[in-house]
């Protein structure tokens, strides 16, 4: 297990850029599997989940070239499903929650998915019953060995239907829409989700020859095809990556321009995070964060305290509140944090409150916290990364405390983060692998 050492209460200074989209990758990569022409990938984050994944694509029989540091060409002409039925695949189909989004593509394809329980951050209830709900009515059978923790589902051919989605999840979304391109007639997804991820996707299929109409909308409408074709595809910047870029500044009051941030795509982000007084340009694309030694939290109109929650797109996404969490620690007002969607992500405030930090952990759901206007610096402390998004917010408290933190657990943030701690130390952080 490694660990960071991090000495704070540097100012950093300097150009970064974020790397390709983490939640993008996992759809766009299940999506080679729909052809068996080549698909060219580049902006592909170097990050341990992606890499699991890319390595169970090449363990079912994917082709894959790596043509440079960030691009990978991908060609699922021999599949071999008699993987499937092996120990190799329970172990790599579990390493990675990301794993279940082969299924919609396998079934589309080859008639037969099977998934073992996929991993991934222990945050809450992570219910897959939206996929497999959307499954069966195209058509497919499925099944549910609860000795196992093995998901099945076949079908001999899929058939397009109406269906209202449960909830607007994002991987729910994705599996469904790539198993109701190849199939027979037409499908609509009500109440889907429509984040940059999804939408990307949409334009990724339609140009190796699906038909879908809607994109960007919670309305989709699939005619389906008999057969995919090849294609070029460049992701998004991670807009979490770019929105822990954001806190990063603020917390540590540093000068830095993150670089070729497609805003248009970023939706409340920066919204959330100058709502929390942060003061920031646009630049073209870039995002400039100037030196701000002080930072204070809006209200609403009539004074009240601010809410920040996170909520279905193009709501705020839930994954950057523990930064604005984090953030909020540091700024001249008080904010209540509501995490809406799991129960458990909060809970790394008491590594926050360790440190010095002034907060109330009302539920499972809901945090005050009364920012100290950079009055009182937080604290180096050892404690461990629980989770890839509170990984990386404990790290940027660390960055701004007083003293040396040590950081077990890092493993949980590389696989979100590429190479964070080489990147950061460029623009002067002080961050040691041990």
């Amino acid at each position: 297990m490694a660990s960071f050492e991090v000495i704070g209460g540097n100012k950093l200074r300097g150009d970064i850029y974020p790397q390709g989209a983490k939640n993008e990758a996992l759809q766009i990569l299940c999506a080679v599997l729909l052809t068996s022409e080549p698909v060219t990938i580049s902006n592909v984050p170097d990050i341990r989940d992606v890499n699991k994944l890319i390595e169970l694509l090449r363990d079912l029989g994917v082709t894959v070239k790596r043509e440079a540091a960030d691009t990978y060409t991908f060609q699922a002409d021999n599949i071999n499903l008699d993987y499937l039925e092996t120990e190799s695949f329970v172990e790599h189909g579990r390493a990675i929650r990301g794993s279940v989004m082969i299924v919609g593509p396998m079934l589309a394809r080859f008639g037969k998915a099977k998934m073992p329980k996929p991993g991934g951050d222990k945050i809450g209830r992570r219910r897959l019953d939206t996929h497999f709900i959307g499954f069966e009515k195209l058509g497919a059978k499925f099944s549910y060995d609860s000795e196992d923790s093995f998901y099945t589902v076949t079908s001999e051919k899929l058939k397009g239907a109406y269906m209202l989605l449960d909830e607007a999840s994002v991987t729910g979304t994705a599996n469904i829409l790539m198993a109701a391109v190849l199939a027979e007639g037409t499908t609509t997804i009500y109440n889907a989700a429509c984040e940059p991820y999804v939408q990307q996707l949409c334009r990724m299929l339609n140009r190796m020859g699906a038909r879908i109409s809607g994109i960007g909308s919670n309305l989709l409408v699939i005619e389906g095809v008999d057969n995919l074709g090849g294609t070029e595809h460049r992701m998004l910047p991670d807009m979490i990556e770019i929105g822990s870029f954001i806190g990063l500044a603020a917390m540590t009051g540093s000068e830095i321009t993150i670089k070729d941030c497609q805003i248009s795509e970023l939706g409340l982000i920066p919204d959330t995070f100058q709502r929390l007084g942060i003061k920031m340009e646009f630049r073209g694309d870039d995002i400039f964060i100037p030196e701000q030694d002080r930072y204070e939290v809006d209200t609403y109109i009539d004074g009240s305290i601010l809410n920040i929650s996170d909520h279905t797109w193009p709501g705020l996404t839930p994954d950057l509140l523990s930064v604005a969490l984090v953030v909020a620690t540091q700024a001249k007002g008080t904010v209540l944090v509501h995490q809406k969607m799991f129960e458990s992500r909060l809970f790394f405030v008491d590594k926050l409150i360790d440190m010095g930090a002034q907060i109330i952990l009302c539920d499972p759901h809901r945090a005050t916290v009364i920012g100290q206007n950079k009055q009182i610096p937080l604290r180096g402390i050892r404690m461990t990364s629980p989770d890839i998004r509170a990984g990386v917010a404990l790290l940027i408290a660390a960055l701004s405390a007083e003293g040396t933190s040590i950081i077990d657990n890092v493993e949980q943030i590389d696989r979100g983060y590429q190479n964070i701690d080489g990147r950061l130390n460029a623009l002067g952080a002080q961050i040691r692998r041990l």
